[in-house]
């Protein structure tokens, strides 16, 4: 093992090993990438995922974290984040809660992989920067998630020195967050046609109780379908409450109802 004594400097890693090792957890991440099977995790747990191999596949990160936005008429809405760390949480909180600017969103609504290394001072966000430079974190590169004919998000990668993210830490972010994109993309996808499946089942175990409940209302009024389903969903709305609970009480009143006039026979 080599010593080094008083005054002496340990040697800088080469370039050429920094940039193999470089290639060598990117190509890592990419694999672990490659292994989140859509399915099998939920959205939430797969963002967590990405943002955690991000921040190992981008050389200088200290944090990354995944968004989801939607983007509407250049303004936009964040439809689901993750964080690799607690900081990188934080800062999210200052940028889409409290400020609505900052990397992440500079990047998605431009579609444009964005970097700072000087947060504190970066005249681009000038709500944004200084809180987080504040936070000790200066350093910052964003890369949207894109497809061929959208943007559904960023990676936004945070590092508490300055100047941390240069061109070669761009283009290995660039390189992740292709394939990224997609595999965010298709959970994304895969959650919502489960949340519509949901909805669905939960239609039809709810429907008959609903046409119960609407011929209750027409036996009681004469009315039509139409004039007793707007009355259910009066009383929805006016209550706050789900229309299939609505329709299940008046059924169940009548149930009761009906019981008693059975015992009082």
């Amino acid at each position: 093992m080599t010593e080094f004594t008083s005054g002496e400097h340990e040697p800088q890693t080469p370039a050429r090993d920094r940039s193999r090792d470089d290639d060598d957890d990117l190509q890592e991440s990419l694999a672990d990438l490659a292994g989140l099977v859509a399915g099998r995790l939920g959205l939430d747990d797969m963002l967590a995922r990405v943002a955690t191999f991000a921040a190992h596949a981008i050389p200088g990160a200290d944090g990354a974290g995944v968004t989801l936005l939607r983007i509407n008429d250049g303004d936009h809405e964040v439809e689901a984040l993750a964080a690799s760390h607690d900081f990188v949480r934080e800062i999210d909180e200052i940028q889409y809660v409290l400020v609505g600017e900052g990397p992440c969103i500079t990047a998605a609504l431009e579609s444009r992989t964005v970097r700072s290394g000087s947060l504190g001072g970066e005249q681009m966000w000038p709500r944004f920067g200084p809180r987080v430079g504040r936070l000790g974190v200066h350093s910052a590169l964003s890369l949207p998630l894109l497809l061929p004919d959208q943007t559904v998000g960023a990676i936004n990668v945070y590092a508490h020195d300055k100047d941390v993210f240069d061109d070669h830490a761009a283009e290995l972010g660039e390189l992740f967050a292709t394939p990224a994109a997609v595999a965010v993309y298709n959970a994304q996808i895969l959650t919502q046609a489960q949340t519509l499946t949901a909805q669905l089942q939960t239609a039809l175990a709810t429907r008959p109780v609903i046409d119960q409940a609407i011929g209750l209302l027409r036996g009681r009024t004469g009315g039509t379908v139409d004039e007793a389903f707007a009355r259910l969903r009066a009383i929805s709305q006016s209550e706050h409450v789900k229309l299939a609970a609505v329709a299940q009480r008046i059924v169940d009143d009548a149930v009761r109802r009906a019981r008693a006039r059975h015992s009082e026979a």
